[in-house]
Formats: structure tokens, sequence, C-alpha cells
């Protein structure tokens, strides 16, 4: 009636088959900041397209066919993550073409996506490296029996993560005009962010970065593995991310760790361990050395979801003295309280061994 009454107009028509040329070229169509990422939305809508008929127009897309692509999702094994992923990407897609469309955009729909605690079962989470794991990882990059394409420079990239607890790409690309030896500082504009850190260098990461300046030949610190991070195929998306992550994770089987592993319903192997677990590691050794939750923020980013997974956890002492308190018995409520009852003990004793002597001399 209000196409009779001029009103309003009929809408135009576009048939999926068409749609991705139309939307590609759109003012308001998604920028993502990858090639594959950009490549990603497109694999998206081709694969709704198939699924829904290509020769169907955009208008005649319902809530009832986004339930039954959903549908068709969930039993294909894929993550909970990645299927919520395709939602939104399709939801962007139909939102950017909504001339096409009379109706509401069929992907708004909140009962397609998937919830996180469908996955709560599998028991499977990226792990932090014990310090004895971290250790292990850099003796095994000294060790001359393991082979490993820019080894030297993979072993800088480590001591990187270990030390600054930046992710991978930020260690990879790091310049040397971002990088002050004699203040002792590093500089970094973290690629995921946008978000600018300052970070003191360690002794064993500054040891390796006067190691570095040895083959200093151009911008960045690590070269090699930054020009092979940077290669790129001929659509222009980058490979050479997943050839140094290859690397990278090759270290980490030679100490006995394997990276991912098998989980019931999932296509994919998770990840467990990855150089993305240094990343874990600095905060929980920072949360376990009582550094404050804001000077780590200040280091790994004000956005490091990481840092409130480590700065919520408990820990064992204050479990037990909860225990303790709600039984009616005493607990040791400090290190230090510890420490004093063992030298009253030692005081208390009537002969010292050169052992006994020892430890006083430490708690002392």
């Amino acid at each position: 009636m209000k196409h009779a009454r001029g009103l309003a107009t009929p809408k135009r028509t576009l048939e999926l088959r068409n749609a991705w040329a139309v939307y590609s070229k759109h003012p308001d169509r998604a920028t993502p900041a990858t090639v594959s990422e950009q490549n990603s939305y497109e694999a998206t809508f081709s694969e709704f397209a198939r699924f829904a008929g290509e020769r169907k127009c955009i208008g005649e897309i319902t809530p009832e066919i986004t339930d039954s692509f959903a549908q068709y999702m969930r039993e294909n094994n894929i993550a909970v993550d990645t299927h919520n992923r395709k939602i939104r990407r399709l939801k962007k897609i139909f939102d950017v073409l909504k001339e096409y469309r009379d109706s509401e955009n069929p992907f708004n729909t909140k009962s397609l996506n998937r919830r996180e605690r469908e996955e709560q079962d599998n028991g499977i989470r990226r792990m932090a490296f014990t310090r004895e794991q971290e250790e292990a990882l850099l003796k095994a990059l000294e060790d001359g029996k393991h082979k490993l394409m820019n080894k030297q420079e993979i072993r800088i990239v480590y001591h990187l993560g270990m030390f600054t607890g930046q992710r991978f790409k930020d260690c990879i690309l790091l310049r040397w005009d971002k990088v002050n030896l004699d203040r002792k500082r590093i500089w970094v504009k973290q690629f995921k962010t946008g978000k600018e850190v300052t970070i003191p260098i360690a002794p064993r990461l500054l040891e390796v970065m006067y190691e570095a300046q040895k083959w200093k030949r151009d911008q960045y610190v690590c070269p090699n593995v930054a020009e092979r991070y940077n290669k790129v195929d001929a659509a222009g998306k980058n490979t050479g991310n997943n050839l140094v992550n290859i690397d990278a994770l090759r270290v980490i089987r030679w100490i006995g760790l394997e990276p991912s592993v098998d989980v019931p319903g999932r296509k994919k192997k998770v990840t467990v361990y990855g150089f993305h677990s240094l990343r874990h590691s600095f905060a929980s050794h920072c949360a376990e050395a009582g550094v404050p939750k804001a000077v780590v923020l200040s280091i790994l980013g004000t956005n490091s979801d990481i840092v409130d997974k480590h700065y919520t956890h408990i820990g064992d002492e204050a479990q037990e003295k909860a225990i303790m308190a709600i039984s009616g018995e005493s607990v040791v409520t400090s290190a230090q309280e510890k420490i004093n009852r063992v030298l009253t003990l030692i005081d208390a004793s009537k002969t010292k061994s050169a052992l006994i002597r020892e430890i006083e001399k430490i708690l002392k």
C-alpha cells in the first residue's frame, strides 16, 4: 500500500551470486586490518550463498534461512569463536546491503550465536610456561644439536617474549630505533591494539640485545626473521607469519611439549602451548611476585584480558587461610611469619650442623 500511495519505493533486487561484488565496493563495508581477514569475509559470504542458493536475492533471506545456516555450522564441528565470527561477518554484510531489503537484518537474531559455555567441558586452554620450561626453551635454543632457520634470531625473539611479555609480531618486528641500550629501555607500539608501551630491559635480555647488534644491517633487530615474517603471496596475503610461527613451535617441541591437542567435537586441534604462552607466563610471574596489576597493564597493554585472568586468581595461601579460619584454627599469614617460625626453631636447637647454619644464613 505504501508503494501504491507513493510513500515508499520498492527495494532493488540483488542476487547472492552478485552481492559480494556490490558489497566489496560499498563505502560502508568492513575494512579489516589484514588481507587474511578480508578474505575470510568473502569466504564466509560465499559459504552462506552456496547454502542458501546463489540465485536467491538479498531480500529473500529470512530468519528461518539464517537459523538453518547456524544449525548447519553447529554440525560442522567448528569452534564457538569461529562460529560467532562468521555470524558477525554476515550481519555486517547484510547491514551494508540493507537498501536491497524491506525487512530487518536476518542475522540480528541472538539465537544464531553460540555460547562460550558450550565448550567449557573440553578443559583445554592456553597454558603458561613454568620458569623451568622457560629455561628449557632457552637452553634448547643454545644447544647445537637442534637445527632451525635463523636460530640465533629466533633465540632473540624468545628472549623478547619472555622478558617483555609482548606479542609474537611485536617481538619479531621490533626496530632498533625503538631500543635504547644505554637507558635500558624498549618502546613498542603494539600492532594489535595501537597501544604504546615502554619496558625496561632485563639484564638477560640486555645481554642478547648486545649480541644482536653484531649482525645489525637494517631497521629490524632480527632482520632475517622479520623479512621471512613479512612475506606475502600474489594476492597480498601474508604467508610468512605462519612460516615463522612453525619455527617457534618447533622449539616448544624440542623440550617435549605438544603445542596442540585433539578435542572431541572439533575439527581443528586446540592450541595449548605457543609463543603467546610467554605472555601468559609474564603475567603469571608478575602476579606471583606481587607486582601491582596497574604496573603489569602498563607493560602488556591496558586492554589485556590475560592480566585479569591471573590477577583474579586467589592463590593457595589465601585459600588455606580461609579454610583454617572457618575451622577455628590458627594459620601462618605471611611468608615472613613462616621464616620467623623456622628461625625460632633453629635458635632453640642445641646443635647446629653445617646445613642448618647455611639455612639460617639464607633466612636471615
